[in-house]
C-alpha cells in the first residue's frame, strides 16, 4: 500500500524509491468505536458522519483511504443480510474469541451486519472423551448417536451464548438463533445417525434480527419437519446459508489464516476459472486442501459471480475486507485471461474498441482509438484481457530497453473481482522487465506502488518499473523521464501523440476554423488511463489548463457569467456555487424586482442587481462581454432574451453559451439536453445552447434509465417535492399553513415533466406530482413493470454498473430519505424491492430540487461547455 511506502509524491521531485513490501497489521478497535452506534442501510439506523470519518481514518492504517471508502461503499450498497456469511470454527471460539469479537465489533460499528454460523467440533471431541465416549467418523462425517447429540446440543448452546455475551461486552447487540434456521432430512440414519442434510433455510429470523440492529449468531444444528434435532457440519451449514442469502462474501475463519502451497507460502488468491484444473493436478493439493478447494468451487458455482470466498485468520478480517491485497486466501470464480498478439485474434473488435474508448473523453475519442488500432495492426504488441473485457492491458516491445505497459483499462467489476491482479501476475511471468507511467493524482496509485519495484515522480506523473536490476539502465530510464516526463517511453505515449491528429481528422472543415480547440479545452488524455469505477466515460480530474470554452483561445481570464432571473431559490443557489468556483466570474445579475440593490452572498466582487432588457443582452453579446448566459426565469419568459443572444451573435464572431433552466427549450432538437449522466458528455462540451433538465425529471430519469431495456409496461412515478419547488411567488403550493399536516397533489395528468421524462427515455412514463410541507428535496417512488423475471440483486447490480463512477449518483440498498439528500449535490437511488412475481420492481430516488435538480446541474453543464472539469466548484457526494 502507498501508506507503507516512504514516497514523497511531489511534482518535479527526482526521488527514486525501491519498493519493499510490508505487511499491515490489523488494527485494534478503539473502545469509543466499539460503543458507537452503528450506521446501516436500514431506515432505522443513521450514519454518524464523524464516527464514519473516524472509522475510515482508523481503517486507513490497514489500507489506503481510497480502498476503505470503496469497499465500504460496495458493502453498504447491498441489503444488510447480503453483506457476508462468516463461518466460525470451534477452535476460533476457544483460542481467538477476543480477536474475533473485536473484528466483528468493528464491522458492526461500520454498519455492516455479517451473518455468523459457528461450530464446536474440538470442544465436542473433548467432552466426549471426558465422558468416555470415543468420537467416531465415517468418510470425515461425525457419527452422531442420541448421547452424542445430547452433548452436542448442550455444547452448541453454551458456545453460542459465550459468543453472544462476549460481543455484548464490546457494545455489539447480538441475537442467538439456535433453532429453526435450518430444515433438514437425515443424511443417512443407518450410517451416520442423527446427522442432517439441509433442505431449506429460514431467512426471516435473520432479516428480523438485522433490521432490529442485532448480529445474528447461528449454530449449525438443524431440525426435521417433525422437530428432531440433527447435527450438521458447520462448513456445510455456512454453504447452505450462503446459497440462501447470496452474500458478497463468504468467510471461513481459520487459525492458519489461509491455504498454503507446496513451499509453505500462503496462497493470496485463486481464480477458479483460470486455475482450478491446474491446481487440482498438483501433487501437493491433496487431503483437506483438495477437499476445501473442491467444496468452495461447488459453492461458488451456485452463487452470483460477484460472490467470493475468503479463508482468513480472525484478526485479519478488516484487512481482508477493506484492502485490495487482502490478508488470507481469496477464492473467486473470476474469468479466464485471454491474450492476443494481433487484431485478428480478437473475436470481437467492437468490444476491444469499446474497452479502449471507455477511458477516453471528448468528441474525438473514437477517432483516437481508430488510429491506435491502426497502429496495433502494423506493429508488434501483446494484449491481455478477460472475456467480458473488464480488464485490458497492452504491452509494447522496446528494442533498446524494457517493454512498456502502454494501455491498462479496468472497470469497477474488474477491480472488485481482482482481474487486475490476475493480469499483473501474468505480466510479471511473461515480461521480466516492464515500465509504465501513471498520473500522480491517480486514485489507484497505491496499487501501482505495490506492483512496482521502483518509481520516479516528475511533473505530475509517476514512472514505475520492475525487473530492471542494471543500475545503468535505471539511470538512463530516469534521465529520459526527468527530461521528457511522459513523452519518453517510446510508443507507449502513442495515444497522446495521435490525439491532435485524430481530433483534426474527425472534425468537419467548418469546425476546424473555430477559435477554440477540444485539445485546448480539455488536455489530451494520458496514454495510461485507469478507470476503477465505470465502463462509461466520465470526468475524473481537474483541468489544469486555462479554460477556453467558446471564448478566444488567448484569453486566460475567468469565464464571465450573466445570470438572468436571480431572485428565485435556484438563482440564489447558483450564486453560491459560482462564488466558490475558481474559474468563473459572475459579472451581471438581472432581476426586475431587485434592480439597484447589492447582490448578497457573492464575495469575489461587488455586484449590483440590474434590470437587463433583451436589447441590453443583445448588445453585450455583440461586444463579447459574456461567456455564459444562464436563464433562470419561469417557463415561457426567457424567449426574448435567448433571441437577443442570437441577434447579438450575428454581428460578432463571439458565441456565448446559453444554459436555460426553464422548460422552454427541452423539446427543441436544436438545443442540447443537459443531463450529463445520461446524455453523451461530448454533446454538451460542443454545445452552445443547453436546456437544463427539470428537477422531477432528473431524478425520475436516473431512477428508470438503467431498466429501460427491461420495461414490461409503463413505469408510474409518485413524486413528492418540498414547497421550494413552487418558487417564491405566493401560491397554495408554497403556503406552509395549508401544507402543514397535508400533502397536495397537482397536475394529475400531463405534467410537463411527464412529457420530458417520456421523451428523453423513449418510453411512456406516468407521473403524478405532489407537494409537501418540507422546504427542499424530492422523493420519487417508482413502480416499474419488467419484461422478464428478475431479482432485487440483479436489478441493484444493473444500477451499480450503470452509475459506477458517477460522482453525483449514489446507489444505496434501502429506500433513500429526503432528509438525507437535502443540501446535497447528487441523487440517491435505492429500494429495489421486487414483488413476488419477479415482474415488478419499486425503485426510490431522492434529489435536492434546488441543487442537482437545478443549480448544480446547471454548473455541470457550464463546466463542460466552457472547458472546465465537470465537477469544478461542486462538492461531490
Amino acid at each position: 500500500m502507498l501508506s507503507a511506502c516512504p514516497v514523497a509524491l511531489r511534482a518535479g521531485a527526482r526521488r527514486v524509491v525501491r519498493r519493499i513490501p510490508a505487511r499491515s497489521r490489523a488494527v485494534a478497535v478503539p473502545p469509543a468505536l466499539r460503543r458507537a452506534r452503528p450506521f446501516s442501510s436500514s431506515a432505522s439506523r443513521r450514519t454518524d458522519l464523524s464516527t464514519r470519518g473516524m472509522i475510515v481514518q482508523t481503517l486507513s492504517s490497514v489500507g489506503s483511504k481510497r480502498e476503505v471508502q470503496q469497499y465500504l461503499s460496495l458493502f453498504t450498497s447491498v441489503s444488510s443480510q447480503r453483506f457476508a456469511v462468516i463461518k466460525v470454527g470451534g477452535a476460533i471460539l476457544t483460542d481467538y474469541l477476543d480477536e474475533l469479537c473485536s473484528s466483528l465489533a468493528f464491522l458492526y460499528t461500520v454498519g455492516l451486519y455479517p451473518v455468523i454460523v459457528h461450530g464446536a467440533g474440538p470442544q465436542l471431541n473433548n467432552l466426549l472423551e471426558q465422558a468416555g465416549i470415543e468420537p467416531q467418523f465415517e468418510e470425515g462425517i461425525r457419527v452422531t448417536d442420541a448421547k452424542t447429540l445430547r452433548v452436542a446440543r448442550d455444547l452448541f448452546l453454551q458456545e453460542n451464548l459465550k459468543l453472544v455475551n462476549k460481543l455484548e461486552e464490546k457494545g455489539v447487540h447480538a441475537q442467538p438463533l439456535t433453532t429453526g434456521m435450518f430444515r433438514a432430512d437425515y443424511l443417512n440414519k443407518d450410517k451416520w445417525g442423527f446427522v442432517g442434510k439441509i433442505t431449506a433455510v429460514d431467512k426471516q429470523p435473520i432479516e428480523t434480527a438485522i433490521n432490529n440492529g442485532y448480529l445474528p449468531i447461528l449454530t449449525s444444528m438443524a431440525e426435521t419437519d417433525d422437530g428432531q434435532i440433527l447435527n450438521v457440519n458447520a462448513d456445510v451449514a455456512a454453504a447452505e446459508l450462503a446459497r440462501a442469502l447470496e452474500p458478497l462474501k463468504v468467510v471461513y475463519l481459520s487459525e492458519k489464516g489461509g491455504l498454503f502451497d507446496a513451499a509453505g507460502q500462503k496462497i493470496s488468491a485463486i481464480n477458479l476459472d483460470q486455475e482450478y484444473d491446474h491446481l487440482m493436478s498438483q501433487e501437493w493439493v491433496r487431503y483437506g486442501t483438495r477437499l476445501k478447494i473442491k467444496e468452495i468451487k461447488e459453492l461458488l458455482d451456485t452463487l452470483p459471480r460477484a460472490t467470493s470466498v475468503a479463508i482468513i485468520h480472525p484478526g485479519d478480517l478488516q484487512k481482508e475486507l477493506f484492502t485490495d491485497s487482502g490478508a488470507g486466501t481469496l477464492i473467486r470464480r473470476g474469468n479466464k485471461l485471454l491474450s492476443a498478439t494481433s487484431l485478428s485474434e480478437f473475436k470481437d473488435l467492437d468490444a476491444l474498441k469499446s474497452a479502449l474508448i471507455r477511458d477516453r473523453e471528448g468528441p474525438d475519442a473514437e477517432a483516437t482509438v481508430d488510429k491506435y488500432l491502426e497502429f496495433l495492426g502494423q506493429n508488434p504488441f501483446k494484449a491481455y484481457y478477460d472475456g467480458p473485457m473488464n480488464a485490458l492491458a497492452i504491452v509494447l516491445p522496446e528494442s533498446n530497453g524494457p517493454e512498456t505497459l502502454a494501455t491498462l483499462t479496468i472497470t469497477r467489476s474488474g477491480w472488485l473481482t481482482n482481474v487486475a491482479d490476475n493480469i499483473f501476475t501474468t505480466l510479471r511471468k511473461e515480461h521480466p522487465k516492464l515500465v509504465w507511467t501513471v498520473r500522480e493524482d491517480d486514485e489507484n496509485l497505491g496499487w501501482f506502488f505495490d506492483k512496482a519495484e521502483g518509481s520516479l515522480t516528475r511533473n505530475g506523473s509517476v514512472m514505475f518499473w520492475y525487473g530492471i536490476e542494471d543500475s545503468q539502465e535505471v539511470v538512463k530510464l530516469m534521465k529520459d523521464f526527468s527530461q521528457n516526463s511522459r513523452a519518453t517511453l517510446g510508443n507507449s505515449n502513442l495515444e497522446s501523440r495521435l490525439y491532435p491528429a485524430a481530433k483534426t481528422a474527425s472534425r468537419p472543415a467548418a469546425q476546424q476554423a473555430r477559435a477554440f480547440s477540444t485539445l485546448a479545452r480539455r488536455p489530451a488524455l494520458p496514454k495510461f488511463a485507469v478507470n476503477r469505477a465505470s465502463t462509461r466515460s466520465y470526468v475524473t480530474q481537474t483541468n489544469p489548463n486555462p479554460p477556453i470554452g467558446k471564448r478566444n483561445a488567448s484569453n486566460s481570464q475567468p469565464a464571465k457569467v450573466a445570470l438572468i432571473g436571480a431572485r428565485g431559490y435556484t438563482g440564489q443557489e447558483l450564486i453560491r456555487l459560482l462564488d466558490a468556483h475558481p474559474n468563473m466570474d459572475l459579472c451581471h445579475v438581472s432581476s426586475r424586482e431587485l434592480a439597484g440593490t447589492k447582490l448578497e452572498g457573492y464575495n469575489k466582487r461587488e455586484v449590483v442587481y440590474e434590470n437587463l432588457s433583451p436589447e441590453d443582452v443583445r448588445d453585450m453579446e455583440r461586444r463579447g462581454e459574456i461567456d455564459c448566459w444562464v436563464m433562470a426565469l419561469p417557463n415561457g419568459v426567457c424567449k426574448p432574451f435567448v433571441e437577443a443572444v442570437y441577434e447579438g451573435r450575428k454581428a460578432s464572431n463571439h458565441k456565448g453559451v446559453i444554459v436555460d433552466l426553464s422548460a422552454d427549450y427541452r423539446f427543441d432538437s436544436a438545443w442540447t439536453y443537459g443531463l450529463p449522466e445520461l446524455v453523451p458528455r461530448a454533446n454538451i462540451t460542443q454545445a452552445t445552447e443547453i436546456s437544463n433538465p427539470g428537477c422531477y425529471a432528473t431524478a425520475a430519469q436516473l431512477g428508470i434509465a438503467p431498466l429501460v431495456e427491461h420495461l414490461g409496461g409503463m413505469p408510474h412515478v409518485f413524486g413528492v417535492s418540498g414547497y421550494s419547488g413552487a418558487g417564491t411567488k405566493p401560491s397554495p403550493k408554497n403556503d406552509v399553513s395549508l401544507l402543514t399536516d397535508n400533502i397536495m397533489p397537482y397536475s394529475l395528468t400531463g405534467h410537463i415533466h411527464e412529457r420530458e421524462v417520456s421523451t428523453q427515455l423513449g418510453a411512456q412514463v406516468a407521473f403524478v406530482p405532489h407537494v409537501a410541507v418540507w422546504f427542499r428535496g424530492i422523493h420519487h417512488t417508482i413502480s416499474i413493470p419488467l419484461n422478464k423475471t428478475m431479482t432485487s440483486r440483479d436489478i441493484r447490480q444493473i444500477y451499480q454498473d450503470r452509475y459506477a463512477g458517477e460522482k453525483l449518483v449514489k446507489v444505496v440498498g434501502e429506500a433513500p430519505l429526503v432528509k438525507n439528500i437535502s443540501g446535497k449535490h447528487g441523487v440517491e437511488i435505492g429500494g429495489f424491492e421486487v414483488d413476488k412475481t419477479g415482474r415488478r420492481v419499486v425503485v426510490c430516488a431522492t434529489i435536492d430540487n434546488l441543487l442537482k435538480g437545478a443549480a448544480t446541474q446547471c454548473l455541470q453543464n457550464m463546466n463542460l461547455a466552457l472547458g472546465y472539469a465537470e465537477y469544478e466548484g461542486i462538492p461531490v457526494m
